[in-house]
């Protein structure tokens, strides 16, 4: 049997993915079983996908917000690490 390392997915500028959150709430509430197939793209600075992947069976096992501090000159940058049944590198 094989065994799949976790994803790791960082970002620092957040836009609002209303279908991330509608799919946590869902895994929060018990109203689905949290799996989905989920594809992941690199982009460049103008926002050009490089290079992506599909990821079969998708579950969020961990979720790091980034502290909000009001004195602070930094990025908030936020984490999601993806348990996953597989990766293909697909074409872009």
């Amino acid at each position: 049997m094989a065994k799949n390392s976790n994803i790791t997915l960082k970002r620092g500028k957040f836009e609002g993915d209303f279908d991330f959150n509608t799919w946590m709430e869902d895994i929060a509430n018990e109203r689905v079983n949290g799996r989905r197939d989920l594809v992941i793209r690199l982009l460049n600075e103008k926002h050009v996908p490089v290079a992506a992947w599909s990821a079969s069976r998708c579950f969020p096992v961990k979720i790091t917000a980034p502290d909000l501090k009001s004195d602070a000159n930094e990025i908030a940058v936020e984490s999601i690490e993806i348990a996953h049944e597989g990766l293909k590198l697909m074409k872009v």
